[in-house]
């Protein structure tokens, strides 16, 4: 592999055959045939076809297909019919959900197909970047995307944006000059790779790799190459189906066993066994659990949160450690200067976050230093900030932009000054200087680092004192330790002259430092508070500087002190002593700097063997590997293609605080797919139970199969879809993260189930018992009963079914006015199918009387009586 970052320009160009005015169309089309396009490689996307097969081969969908060939079977036709119904829907919902969340984070990628400028034949010209080629001459500016790997030979002022592939949020100066030893990626000077832009400047370079051979592209193998593993919805499900499979295979032994005791017929025995079987199956399961993830997915979106597959909605709140990206999730991405510090130690602090007029210099009017040091600032200067129709406009290096806020913040808006000359920011210089006149004198303002200021000063301050340098470095520091990137200034009154020159700069009086620093984004502090309630453990993984990155770990509460701190070079040195020890070294640090994109990943399989439900935040390339390789990964909106296409959900606003909003949603979709399950499979036991004690008493069974559907289609459905919209429970962020490889169907739904499930199915039995026996009811009467008393039973058990823990009395129509609608809508149904004659002819059911009716529904409401006692005993022993 060549290091074309230690190789002389002539060198390069030798080796790659080619010269400063390009190439000629038939090397172009050789090296196209021989090398291909330069396009990333890219998983296999997952088109309509592969989704639905995917929604087809769910667990319960199986089960389900199972349980229409048996309904074929014993000639219950409506029954599979109406079975399919629900898997067809369910699997169109699911299909198409999928579909659009990908159509969605598909149209958010916008990074691959770029324009590129090279010189081909001595000319100019404006090519696709996937005709870019080994050789090719291309030509950079500011805007511009980068799309191969280039090795530069001219540069003027040129500075890229490399956050993607490093992760290092400031933009990073070239240059041509020659590197003699090795180098890491973040420091080639003399490069410039695919993924990155152009921030201001110009450069020209030759391209030295293309497609898979860039750094982006070995990254992008490497995520291809990465196995995804399976949601914790998709393990529970699968788990769910064998506990119902076990479930049914017990009722049906139960039910075979009493009817062979009772000398039944072995083809009575079969039927009825694959009828009940059948009764018992949770038919809306599928329908109800892709419709509360549905909801909870557009909920999502509303908060700027895109899942791109269902089951990621339930992941997110599964999450037990959270690794996110610094910059513009946990900060604005916006420089913005907040501290002034004169060389007589008076600091003074700058109100206001971000790329706008928003704040103000403290104490400005009490010291005019402040505003010539600002308005210098604004004067030297190459970038842009404007307001154009209501939005901040601007363009250029990012402290420029600042200094631009900074005077807007001042109230600078038309300065009566004329600019004479410049000397603009150029690598070898490391500064930048104006010379202008004002009021009829003519100055000399300079900015850059300390240590370059410094040098062409002579005195300091208000009072023009002789200039301290272990003063000023001391000041220097301390800024450093606390975050800032620290731009100094000067200026003086000097000579008119037509042109001015580096010599020219001399004897200038120090005015000041300015701070800089990326601030935190005002919701992320409660954010973090409401993510660690929730028993989430966050930690920052970002290329930044350690002293900057502790900096905003300690302001957000991240961390409190440097030994929480780790840099890339500790992560090495922990690698190298094997797994326990790393594991052990990670656990207790909570903020990670400097960081490769290979100790990004190992840092995520470290928390995974700790038993930790990962969520790794990022928006560049150096961040696929470990979005890949999370237990959920989460892009950033701004992001690259590459971590979009990697990542399970995307983040359209790139706030930490969308994540949380994203992890309560998908705690609230799996208590409703909770609550859902609850309340199918307690109404299932009850069918199973009464139909089982009809037998055992010698008794007609209770309910026919279209009585059946009708229950466990129609009204079970309304409810169910209705549950699905329940809002997330007071509390549910500060509940801990429920382990991974927690049953859906563990012991405390188990006891629920139970419980409900015996009280509906003894209370049904009871019913029927006494119309036939006592009353001696004709069954076709008596029927018509049972079917009222569990159409009623269904519609105050949902009522205990909205939690699993508050009082039913405690919790509000008003938060989820579906509920009331489910229940009136069946009940209204019912009775329209008893009063009607076709309908209740087809159904099998009769009119009931008033009286009666009210008989049972006050029968009915025993279920909540008992279940309310249950969760009164329930939270005193929780």
């Amino acid at each position: 592999m060549n290091e074309w970052y230690k190789e002389k320009i002539e060198d390069v160009f030798k080796n790659l055959k080619t010269n400063e005015n390009g190439l000629n169309e038939e090397s172009i089309n050789n090296r196209l045939k021989k090398y291909g396009y330069n396009e990333l490689p890219t998983t296999k996307k997952d088109n309509i076809l592969t989704i639905l097969v995917r929604e087809i081969k769910d667990p319960i969908v199986m089960i389900l297909i199972i349980t229409i060939l048996f309904s074929f079977l014993i000639g219950e036709v409506v029954d599979a019919c109406a079975i399919i119904f629900i898997v067809v829907v369910d699997i169109i919902m699911g299909t198409y959900q999928e579909w659009k969340a990908l159509k969605n984070a598909e149209a958010l990628s916008n990074m691959i197909k770029v324009k590129t400028r090279v010189i081909r034949d001595g000319k100019e010209q404006l090519i696709d970047s996937k005709y870019l080629v080994l050789g090719d001459i291309v030509l950079l500016e500011s805007g511009d995307k980068v799309s191969a790997d280039i090795r530069l030979f001219t540069c003027n002022n040129l500075q890229i944006d490399e956050s993607a592939l490093t992760g290092e949020s400031v933009p990073i100066l070239k240059n041509e000059k020659v590197l003699m030893k090795d180098t890491i990626l973040a420091e080639r000077t003399n490069m410039v790779y695919a993924g990155t832009s152009v921030v201001t400047g110009r450069g020209k370079g030759i391209v030295v790799s293309t497609k898979d051979h860039t750094e982006i592209g070995k990254i992008a193998n490497k995520v291809n190459e990465t196995v995804e593993e399976k949601s914790p919805l998709t393990i529970r499900m699968e788990k769910f189906s064998k506990q119902i499979s076990v479930l049914i295979l017990m009722i049906a032994f139960i039910i075979a066993f009493v009817l062979f005791l009772k000398g039944e017929d072995v083809k009575v025995i079969f039927l009825s066994v694959i009828a009940l079987s059948v009764s018992a199956m949770p038919e809306g399961l599928p329908l109800a659990l892709t419709m509360a993830l549905t909801i909870a997915s557009n909920r999502m979106l509303k908060k700027n949160v895109i899942v791109k597959k269902l089951n990621a909605v339930e992941s997110l709140g599964s999450c037990t450690v959270i690794a996110s990206d610094k910059t513009g999730t946990l900060t604005v991405n916006e420089q913005t200067a907040k501290k002034i510090l004169l060389p007589n130690d008076e600091s003074y602090r700058i109100e206001g976050v971000g790329y706008n007029d928003s704040g103000k210099v403290l104490d400005l009017e009490h010291n005019p230093i402040l505003y010539h040091l600002g308005k210098n600032g604004v004067l030297n200067n190459e970038a842009k900030l404007e307001k154009e129709n209501g939005k901040w406009v601007y363009f250029g290096d990012s402290i420029d932009i600042a200094f631009l806020s900074l005077g807007k913040k001042m109230k600078m808006e038309k300065l009566n000054v004329s600019i004479i000359d410049q000397i603009p920011y150029e690598s070898e210089n490391q500064f930048s200087a104006v010379f202008y006149e004002e009021d009829k004198k003519t100055y000399c303002a300079v900015k850059g680092s300390l240590e370059k200021i410094s040098s062409f000063c002579s005195t300091m301050g208000q009072d023009y004192t002789k200039i301290d340098l272990e003063k000023l470095k001391a000041q220097n520091e301390s800024l450093a330790q606390d975050g800032y990137r620290v731009i100094a200034l000067a200026s003086l009154e000097i000579e008119k002259k037509s042109s001015y020159k580096i010599e020219d700069i001399k004897n200038l009086n120090f005015d000041g430092m300015v701070g800089f620093i990326d601030p935190v984004r005002i919701e992320v502090k409660d954010s973090l508070k409401e993510a660690k309630d929730a028993g989430i453990k966050v930690v920052m993984i970002t290329g930044d500087h350690p002293l900057t990155a502790f900096s905003i770990a300690k302001e957000l509460g991240l961390a409190t002190s440097l030994e929480e701190v780790a840099t890339g070079n500790e992560i090495e040195e922990a690698l190298e002593k094997g797994e326990i020890y790393f594991d052990n070294f990670i656990a207790c640090k909570r903020v990670f700097s400097r960081v490769t994109p290979i100790q990004k990943l190992e840092i995520v399989n470290s928390y995974k063997r700790q038993k930790e439900f990962v969520a790794v935040t990022g928006d560049g390339v150096n961040d696929a590997p470990a979005l890949k390789t999370a237990n959920i990964g989460i892009a950033m909106g701004s992001g690259t293609d590459v971590a979009k296409e990697t990542a399970s959900m995307i983040i359209r606003d790139d706030n930490f605080k969308s994540i949380v909003s994203g992890i309560k949603e998908g705690r609230n979709a799996y208590s409703n797919i909770r609550k859902v399950s609850y309340m199918l499979l307690s109404c299932g036991l009850a069918e199973v139970l009464f139909f089982l004690l009809a037998i055992i008493f010698n008794l007609p069974l209770p309910l026919v199969a279209i009585q059946l559907l009708w229950l466990n289609v129609v009204t079970d459905g309304l409810q169910d879809f209705a549950l699905s919209f329940e809002k997330a429970e007071k509390g549910i962020m500060k509940e801990k993260p429920r382990s991974t490889k927690e049953s859906l169907f563990n012991k405390e739904l188990l006891l629920e189930v139970s419980i409900s499930g015996l009280v509906i199915g003894f209370l049904v039995f009871g019913l029927w018992y006494y119309l036939i026996n006592t009353l001696h009811f004709d069954v076709a009467v008596a029927r018509g009963y049972v079917m009222a008393l569990m159409v009623f039973i269904q519609n105050i058990h949902v009522l205990n079914c909205r939690s699993e823990k508050e009082s039913t009395f405690h919790i509000s129509f008003r938060s989820n006015p579906l509920i009331l609608v489910a229940i009136l809508s069946s009940i209204i149904l019912q009775i329209i199918i008893m009063e009607v004659d076709v309908l209740s002819k087809y159904l099998q059911t009769v009119s009931i009387p008033v009286v009666d009716m009210l008989w049972l529904l006050s029968i009915s409401c025993i279920i909540l009586i008992i279940m309310e006692i249950y969760k009164k005993r329930f939270k005193k022993t929780r």
